[in-house]
């Protein structure tokens, strides 16, 4: 099991403060062990296991606490007198009304509740009307290339390259599966996401004013697998509305826009705006998408040539939101930018490229940085490490020490 440290100290920076606790995250990604190794901690700092309620709606022995009531009514019992009471709810999404037993037990004293749930319709949505200001989300992604370094004896560009392959869900690096035990998992994962969560989205309709009904899994996966395919370009619902009718298939981009939402909020894929690098102000464009996994990618487009500088991109983008950041595509007239990002009110500018060894990629990689009037950090992340060094305030460096913390 990995010690997913950086979860645990969030849950240790708010436990016992008044607030709930959210795990989101796609399935498979680790929210169930994080809770447990949090029950672990607080089981080996003084707290009796009777004070601890944990409950996981995937399993068949709480299918009768999927009613609301029975499930405020199968806690409230269990509550020790005088003490405090540590409440996990594991996949929460598939208790109808769910909300309504974690607002009755947050107004009680005592009570340290945290929940995970595996798409994010549910919890934008009933939780955050209904529990607004009274919250915090814990965005969980799978491992980490630090965090998969950690349980391997490969040196580092080794590891990197597997990394890129097979992807950051833990199960697999716990139980070192083959590779064809891996495409079986993340088919499982794959099909999961895509029906299961998908279908949870068209069954709470009636908490929707609008909603935008997804009914053609196949269409869904055709979509998906376009958006694998184009991770890092940008894109419009429009041109993807295009795409499928240049191959004989005539989608509305309405239709495409509930498709791609449902993948997006079954955290599958993250969009991400462009902004205008001057100004900082957000721009009515085109749209990157970016993939939660690169192993969940080889699995949708097997035995392809892909494009390493855009795979990289995709596992520094996911890094940048471990780390954090508010994230957005630079724009300064043509010129772009992979990512302009914030955190504390600080601005840093990061390019990604698989190599800056050719004068004319070095060229291009480092034009538009110089171009930025502004004196923020300016990185570019790469692969190779000829070029590695400091470029007039421009800092070059490899994309596997950036994400080793090196």
């Amino acid at each position: 099991m990995v010690e997913r440290k950086d979860y645990l100290d969030q849950l240790l920076l708010w436990k016992d403060q008044n607030i709930i606790k959210v795990l989101t995250g796609i399935r498979r990604s680790g929210k169930s062990t994080i809770l447990k190794l949090f029950q672990q901690y607080l089981m080996q700092n003084g707290i009796d296991q009777n004070q601890i309620i944990s409950i996981n709606f995937e399993e068949m022995e709480y299918e009768e606490l999927l009613d609301y009531k029975k499930l405020y009514q199968y806690i409230k019992e269990r509550f020790v007198e005088n003490k405090r009471m540590y409440i996990f709810l594991d996949e929460i999404q598939n208790v109808p009304f769910y909300e309504k037993v974690v607002d009755s037990l947050h107004v009680k004293e005592n009570i340290d509740i945290y929940i995970t749930g595996s798409n994010s319709y549910i919890f934008s949505g009933q939780l955050a009307t209904s529990l607004s200001g009274r919250y915090i989300e814990i965005s969980v992604l799978p491992l980490s290339f630090k965090e998969y370094y950690s349980t391997i004896n490969e040196d580092k560009e080794t590891a990197f390259q597997n990394y890129m392959k097979i992807g950051g869900f833990p199960y697999i690096h716990q139980y070192q599966l083959r590779e064809e035990q891996i495409n079986m998992y993340m088919e499982g994962i794959y099909n999961t996401v895509l029906v299961k969560d998908i279908e949870e989205r068209i069954n709470r309709k009636n908490y929707e004013v609008n909603p935008k009904s997804v009914t053609d899994v196949a269409l869904l996966k055709s979509i998906s697998k376009y958006l694998s395919s184009v991770i890092g370009s940008p894109i419009s619902i429009r041109s993807i509305a295009n795409y499928f009718k240049s191959n004989e298939r005539k989608i509305s981009p309405n239709t495409v826009s509930g498709y791609v939402d449902a993948l997006c909020e079954a955290y599958l894929y993250y969009p991400i705006e462009a902004m205008d690098i001057a100004g900082k102000e957000l721009l009515k464009s085109n749209k990157k998408y970016y993939i939660v996994d690169m192993g969940i990618r080889n699995f949708i487009l097997p035995k392809q040539t892909y494009d390493l500088g855009f795979t990289i991109e995709n596992i520094v983008y996911l890094e940048l939101l471990r780390r954090k950041y508010i994230i957005n595509v630079g724009r300064s007239g043509n010129a772009e930018v992979d990512f302009i990002v914030k955190r504390d009110g600080v601005y840093t500018y990061f390019q990604v490229t698989a190599s800056m060894v050719e004068e004319s990629t070095f060229n291009r990689e480092i034009k538009p940085l110089k171009q930025i009037q502004d004196n923020y950090e300016k990185i570019i992340l790469t692969l190779d490490r000829f070029t590695l060094g400091n470029y007039d305030g421009i800092k070059v460096i490899n994309v596997i020490d950036w994400l080793l913390g090196l």
